[in-house]
């Protein structure tokens, strides 16, 4: 028997109504696998943390953290964070930087009942995640933006061969298992920033040598916002930098029907966070409508991470049958919420899922 703990970290605003979601149909996926173990883990996080212990991420929660193989966070509404309190803050990027998770995976993926601009589009975008030009994480100590006058802004951007092949090798792993198109795009602009980008692509060459297997190729960041939306369906797994990544994953999130369809997974070498590209949404916190797509699928993500880090075939199965539930449920209007073109409430669709899974493969 294989055992796992997971953290559940519910976050803010409509994180306390769809990761409780999330973690009945990962408990029932589970649950019909007798050989998979999991101990589950909830520990405060966000604006509810700060109001009950005085901070939005207690050191006792880190420490716990680094006994877990993964967790779920659900979105944090740090913009509404009081500015003058410097004990709540917003924990997500301390968490990617804390536990090393460098590769910020994030589908984008069409399906045939939902609303969308590109009913191809089947394609994954991992942006490297703690590096770039992102002030509050890629320095040791201090922040790396500053201004030497008070008309003069400056933004230094980091680079490094080590975490570019981290996302590189995460890309490549992810373009054998998906058996699409087998082919790994590499996203830079080193017609500019040719030390940086520079790097960034001769890292992935050297990753690239060891997988003969998987296409290779490089596109210049403007060339391939473009070529995306005309064409997605010639793309399969594309690997870049971090902001490049973040806004390109945006982009192909318009493709499929918006940010409520943005699974996102963050995995370093030890550690796997579930966390989903959109936000807290605070104008719908407390209707019962909020979308639980996006956390469900990073939650299914990890959950395939974990199994092939274990070489678990039953984890990895779990994950598939999760995938699969979630498929059949947006064919079935009575089954997803308002946002989607249905009419079940939050709870409603992750209870659709689960009865689902229970029912099995015909």
């Amino acid at each position: 028997m294989t055992k796992y703990k997971i953290g559940i970290l519910n976050g803010d605003d409509i994180g306390l109504e769809i990761v409780p979601v999330a973690v009945k149909v990962l408990k029932t996926a589970v649950a019909q696998y007798p050989d998979i173990d999991v101990e589950w883990h909830p520990l405060p996080v966000g604006y509810t943390s700060f109001l009950e212990y005085g901070t939005t991420l207690l050191d006792s929660v880190k420490e716990e953290l680094y006994t877990l193989d993964g967790w779920i966070l659900g979105p944090i509404g740090h913009m509404a964070y009081p500015k003058d309190q410097p004990l709540c803050f917003n924990p997500h990027p301390i968490l990617r930087r804390e536990y090393d998770l460098v590769a910020n995976i994030r589908p984008a993926k069409a399906y045939p009942t939902i609303p969308c601009i590109k009913e191809n589009t089947d394609l994954v975008i991992i942006r490297e995640n703690n590096e770039g030009f992102q002030p509050d994480r890629n320095m040791f100590l201090g922040n790396s933006e500053c201004m030497p006058t008070p008309d003069m802004a400056l933004s230094l951007r980091v680079i490094t061969k080590r975490n570019s092949q981290i996302v590189a090798r995460e890309g490549f792993e992810l373009a054998r298992k998906r058996n699409k198109l087998k082919k790994v795009t590499a996203i830079h602009k080193n017609t500019v920033f040719k030390l940086g980008c520079g790097l960034f692509i001769d890292s992935c060459r050297e990753i690239a040598k060891e997988y003969p297997d998987i296409e290779f190729e490089t596109v210049v960041v403007d060339t391939f916002a473009m070529k995306m939306l005309m064409h997605p369906e010639n793309y399969d797994v594309v690997i870049t930098t971090n902001m490049f990544g973040d806004i390109l994953s945006d982009e192909a999130a318009g493709l499929v029907g918006g940010l409520g369809m943005a699974a996102g997974l963050c995995a370093g070498p030890k550690y796997c966070m579930a966390q989903a590209t959109h936000g807290s949404a605070p104008d719908i916190y407390g209707k019962g409508i909020a979308n639980p797509f996006a956390i469900i699928k990073s939650s299914q993500m990890m959950l395939d991470w974990l199994g092939r880090r274990k070489n678990d075939d039953k984890m990895m199965s779990a994950a598939a049958d999760i995938e699969w539930a979630m498929e059949a449920v947006l064919s079935d209007k009575a089954s997803i919420t308002p946002d989607l073109g249905g009419t079940a409430s939050t709870e409603e669709m992750g209870d659709a899922i689960c009865k689902i899974l229970e029912k099995g493969k015909e």
